[in-house]
């Protein structure tokens, strides 16, 4: 079996790796990743309250309250009062924010099948090298897009 914190640090370091791929590629649109997630689950589920959303973000209720305030003020998101409910609100995509959440999708799509193209032969027996060699080239793929874009680090 492999050594589960040599497994642990490798995903983490995956993890982080993804998480600024994404950051990188999400900022194209303008967007950060929670507000991606905001567009992606309000998409699939018309009518979350902000509650709702803020559990599906993994962040308090007040940051998912900013960070729809911030998609408000970019048309992105409305709300609505709750039919039967006083306290609570609805929040719903406008169409801005359905046809932003369709093309970022499906280019987020295309990206992911690109960057993970090599963990088609990952298995158990051979896990700490694939996620090595995922690390690797994941870290390589960010390498050639901040040179392509100017943003070395």
């Amino acid at each position: 079996m492999a050594d589960p914190n040599e497994v642990y640090s490798l995903i983490n370091q995956i993890y982080l790796i993804l998480d600024d791929g994404d950051r990188r590629f999400l900022s194209r649109y303008s967007l950060t990743p929670a507000r991606y997630y905001a567009l992606v689950h309000l998409g699939d589920h018309p009518g979350l309250s902000l509650s709702d959303l803020s559990e599906l973000l993994l962040c308090d209720k007040s940051n998912a309250s900013r960070i729809i305030r911030g998609m408000e003020a970019n048309h992105l998101v409305y709300r609505e009062p709750h039919e039967s409910d006083g306290r609570t609100v609805r929040l719903f995509l406008t169409e801005t924010g359905l046809a932003l959440r369709e093309d970022v999708t499906a280019a987020h799509e295309t990206y992911n099948r690109e960057r993970l193209s090599g963990t088609a032969e990952i298995d158990e027996e051979n896990l700490p090298d694939g996620l090595t060699e995922l690390k690797n080239q994941l870290e390589a793929n960010l390498d050639r897009e901040a040179i392509s874009s100017g943003t070395a680090y």
